[in-house]
């Protein structure tokens, strides 16, 4: 995962029509003057009941551009039980999208749920993000959590993106003005300061409007330190999302504050990967699995409803709440490519949402609308500065190179890059390894620009890993290894494997019918056809983050004899340069060193 100084490699390269979805819906009837409020009705006197529209995304991951191949595209489940794919996502329809919704909803709210930034694409990555924070701004976000990638380049770093200001090393990049930083707040809730045990940044925020207040709360997930790297979380505590979401709740209801909504970078899977499965359908809350649940059914009744992120899926489920009443749950996938509208009935003679009335959808942000003109020249604007990096051509494939499937095509062309690196550093170097989630997307066989297809280009290779980790070489023991690939199944990663791509010459299988660490077959783990020597030591080529232990592999950082290389980007890059060529390009990976069981 990413490291702190991102910069380094930005001064190396400068210097060289709504699709509806998932409808969940808590019914029960209103008083007749439900909707009393309405302009016009009434006199001045509103009704009892106001609906408020929150509008709501999550994992942006700085996608300003329509995300490309499979990452840019959301499955539909049809009525006949068919499936098809949409095209989806780019911030210049997500704007018309959201405006097109916000129209005759006076009472609307736009919230997030974390991950706005962080594992971007070079438009944005390039510019430590400013270009994101800039396009939310036009979005009209009014509120988000922060999540564990907003600590990608440190607290220090997530500061000036919510108060302003030039980039402490790399300085400003418009002439014309500094940069402004956010116009919505982030919110901490659950981030402390080590020293002083306070929250790094607002723990809530209240939206008012003629007498309507619903506050929201954010959260990340507690184990984030597992997940962004240690300079990224230094100095930093992250507290249990139940118990802080609770404690806010008490102060929120203590300031009069009774519609409450939490914002929790934290999510779940449903048993569908279609956006409109309808995930109550066996029964309410049957249809996902995964930490949210969880945390949803722990999560003190005060609370009215929760917006989700992290697990890039998407879902709208009602989950019991602990006094076993249905309370509505959301996640709008990831890249912009959905959004969430939920209505929140508002009752104002207690001031608390009727959540028997809370309604909720997921819809497509298809690209069959007019592009936003003004998101279209904030890109236009980001794309020029970037230009002379992004187009450069770093090599040719013969397909798409996509990242599905447990063992994928890209993930094993990463690891045998990085191990070919390795090998010119240290002839020694056997083996290489490569966390999945540094995989931020497939590389497309067709053209980005104008660089013709199958050509690769650095703004490409870029989206695909853009966290300027290095390339490590450590020793490992052959019972060290074994470890490692033990610690893909069992421990934090019990519940969701995390398994490691690796480079070709390293074979095993990986039983997925039994638990623990029994998944991996010890006996069937091989390098070159010859069976791991347990007191043999291995030279074994990895990125930084996995060199520091991080994904829970914690058996990987205590790797001994180690060698710190370059820029695994550059590596990758490199590895493409030599090996394909217009006449030859690169064959698309088999993907066939992890024998899978299941």
């Amino acid at each position: 995962m990413p490291p702190i100084y991102r910069h380094r490699r930005l001064h190396r390269m400068l210097g060289a029509a709504a699709g509806l979805a998932t409808v969940g819906a808590l019914v029960a009837a209103l008083p007749a003057d439900a909707h009393s409020s309405r302009p016009g009705h009434g006199h001045e006197f509103p009704g009892r009941y106001q609906n408020v529209q929150l509008l709501s995304f999550n994992d942006l991951h700085g996608n300003l551009e329509p995300p490309a191949g499979s990452s840019g595209r959301v499955t539909e489940l049809e009525k006949d039980g068919t499936t098809k794919t949409i095209d989806a996502g780019g911030v210049e329809y997500l704007a018309t999208h959201l405006r097109q919704a916000r129209k005759d909803n006076p009472y609307s709210i736009t919230a997030a749920a974390g991950d706005m930034v962080g594992a971007s694409p070079l438009i944005s990555g390039l510019f430590h993000d400013e270009p994101t924070i800039d396009a939310l701004n036009k979005l009209d976000l009014d509120v988000t959590s922060v999540g564990n990638h907003e600590f990608d380049e440190g607290a220090r770093e997530l500061a000036r993106l919510q108060n302003g200001g030039c980039h402490p090393t790399d300085g400003c990049y418009d002439d014309s003005e500094e940069f402004q930083g956010a116009n919505f707040p982030y919110l901490a809730a659950n981030v402390t300061d080590e020293k002083t045990g306070k929250p790094i940044l607002k723990p809530y925020w209240v939206w008012k409007k003629h007498g309507i207040k619903v506050g929201f709360i954010g959260v990340t997930l507690e184990g984030t330190p597992d997940i962004v790297s240690a300079e990224g979380v230094k100095g930093l505590k992250f507290g249990d999302e139940v118990e802080t979401i609770n404690k806010y709740a008490k102060v929120l209801q203590r300031q009069g504050v009774q519609s409450i909504v939490a914002l929790v970078h934290e999510g779940g899977a449903p048993a569908s990967g279609a956006y409109n499965y309808d995930c109550d359908s066996p029964g309410a809350g049957d249809g996902i699995s995964g930490p949210i649940v969880d945390i949803a059914r722990h999560v003190t009744p005060a609370v009215d409803a929760l917006v989700t992120g992290h697990t890039h899926q998407a879902y709208v489920c009602t989950i019991d709440d602990p006094a076993g009443r249905p309370r509505m749950v959301t996640s709008a996938s990831s890249f912009g490519r959905l959004y969430t509208d939920t209505t929140l009935t508002y009752d104002r003679w207690t001031g608390d949402i009727a959540r028997t009335a809370v309604k909720s959808a997921n819809h497509v942000v298809t690209r069959d609308v007019a592009k936003a003109a003004d998101l279209t020249g904030l890109i236009n604007k980001w794309k020029t500065l970037a230009a002379p990096v992004a187009s450069r051509p770093i090599g040719y494939i013969a397909g798409e190179i996509g990242t599905s499937g447990t063992e994928s095509p890209l993930g094993d062309l990463i690891a045998d890059a990085q191990l070919a690196y390795a090998k010119s550093l240290d002839p020694k170097a056997a083996v290489a390894l490569m966390n999945p989630g540094g995989i931020r997307g497939p590389l497309t066989y067709a053209a980005s620009g104008g660089e013709g297809d199958g050509v690769v280009t650095y703004g490409e290779a870029y989206t695909v890993q853009p966290f300027a980790n290095t390339v490590n070489l450590v020793d490992l023991t052959g019972a060290q290894l074994i470890t490692a690939l033990q610690q893909q199944v069992i421990g934090a990663n019990e519940a969701s494997p995390k398994i490691l791509q690796v480079s070709g010459g390293l074979t095993y299988t990986l039983d997925l019918t039994k638990s623990g660490a029994a998944r991996v077959v010890v006996d069937s783990v091989k390098l070159n056809g010859t069976a791991i020597d347990p007191a043999a030591t291995y030279r074994v080529a990895m990125n930084s983050f996995l060199a520091g232990g991080g994904d829970g592999f914690a058996e990987l950082g205590k790797g001994a004899n180690v060698l710190v290389g370059g820029d695994d980007l550059a590596a990758l890059g490199a590895y493409l340069t030599a090996n394909s060529s217009a006449v030859a390009p690169y064959p698309v990976p088999a993907a066939d060193r992890i024998t899978l069981v299941q």
